[in-house]
């Protein structure tokens, strides 16, 4: 199938580019790389021994969206581009809105007018809210706390309407957990541009000297150590869920959510601990105030996705640490080492 992967240079995109490779589909990039670099996708190309089209453009851009799509004539859309962090998406919520929003209206009114029918969208969980019971299943209800996680509500509620209203459209929208880890390869990885915003990049960046310390945002949850509990996910189980997602808009039409997590939860002090056995390092912390946007605990109920999609994770806790050091120890400073 060819498909064109919006934001695919990215951490999540890069490493699904190369699962829907080895499955002989054909893929076609468009990015702007405002939190990625070119230097990804000469990797992926390493490491695939394949080809990659690739455009630089933002989804908000019609003409550029009319050219690629002309060009590449894509079967389907994998749509990872957007802005994702929760506390940023406090301070500049016009910006959510106008990439995250904006910018999916921009990218399905150009999908019509290829008559492109099927997406995979790149949702999260942060679409939850506060747990009303755990773990989340699809039906709980929706009640982001976040700017950013409204954004990702809203872009699946135009993605539901446009496949109800399109005849012969399917829009699979995957929440994902905590994505972290990176390819055995430990040639392509995450690698934020500036502060991360996520955990396991900031204890990396702490393990190999880059930051002085982690930063831990409360200790007076309501968990078993007091910091916040999340469902990592090894972003390779999550590159995989994208291609189980391409498979079955084959067979399925209409909007359906599926939740891609482990369905297992780990504390940050877990986490630090994790890291520190596989990196042999000691990674210092500082305990400071809780962060706006923040909730105590998430976990998933993936069970919708291991029916439907005949998906589950297979990494551990351990290949998500050490997978991590071994990117960032191979590459302290990113894609620029």
């Amino acid at each position: 199938m060819r498909v064109l992967v919006t934001g695919g240079a990215g951490y999540i995109g890069s490493h699904t580019l190369l699962e829907l490779m080895a499955q002989g589909h054909e893929v076609c990039v468009l990015d702007n790389y405002s939190n990625a670099t070119p230097e990804v996708l000469t990797r992926v190309r390493a490491l695939s021994n394949g080809t990659v089209h690739d455009h630089t453009g933002d989804i908000r851009d019609s003409a550029k969206l009319d050219q690629v799509m002309q060009g590449f004539r894509p079967e389907a859309v994998i749509h990872f581009a957007g802005l994702k962090a929760v506390g940023e998406s406090e301070e500049k919520p016009l910006a959510y809105y106008d990439v995250n929003v904006a910018g999916t209206l921009s990218l399905l009114h150009a999908m019509d007018r290829a008559g492109c029918k099927r997406i995979i969208f790149s949702s999260s969980a942060t679409v939850y809210g506060e747990p009303v019971y755990l773990p989340y299943d699809e039906a709980h209800p929706t009640a982001p706390t976040s700017v950013y996680g409204q954004t990702k509500l809203m872009a699946e509620q135009i993605l539901t309407n446009w496949a109800k209203a399109t005849s012969g459209t399917a829009a699979v929208l995957l929440r994902y957990f905590n994505p972290v880890g990176a390819h055995h390869s430990a040639r392509i990885g995450e690698d934020p541009k500036d502060i991360p915003n996520n955990l396991m990049p900031f204890i990396a960046q702490v393990a190999v000297g880059k930051r002085d310390a982690l930063s831990i945002f409360g200790d007076d949850y309501d968990t078993p150590d007091g910091t916040g509990l999340r469902d990592y996910i090894h972003v390779v189980d999550l590159a995989r869920a994208h291609v189980a997602a391409l498979d079955y808009t084959i067979a399925h039409t209409g909007a359906r959510p599926f939740n891609i997590g482990t369905g297992q939860s780990y504390s940050v002090r877990d986490m630090v601990t994790a890291f520190e056995k596989a990196s042999q390092c000691k990674i210092a912390t500082r305990q400071v105030g809780r962060r706006a946007g923040d909730i105590a605990a998430m976990q998933a109920d993936p069970s919708r996705a291991q029916t439907e999609l005949s998906w589950s994770a297979t990494h551990t806790l351990d290949d998500m640490t050490a997978s991590t050091w071994a990117w960032q120890s191979a590459n302290p400073d990113g894609y620029e080492s």
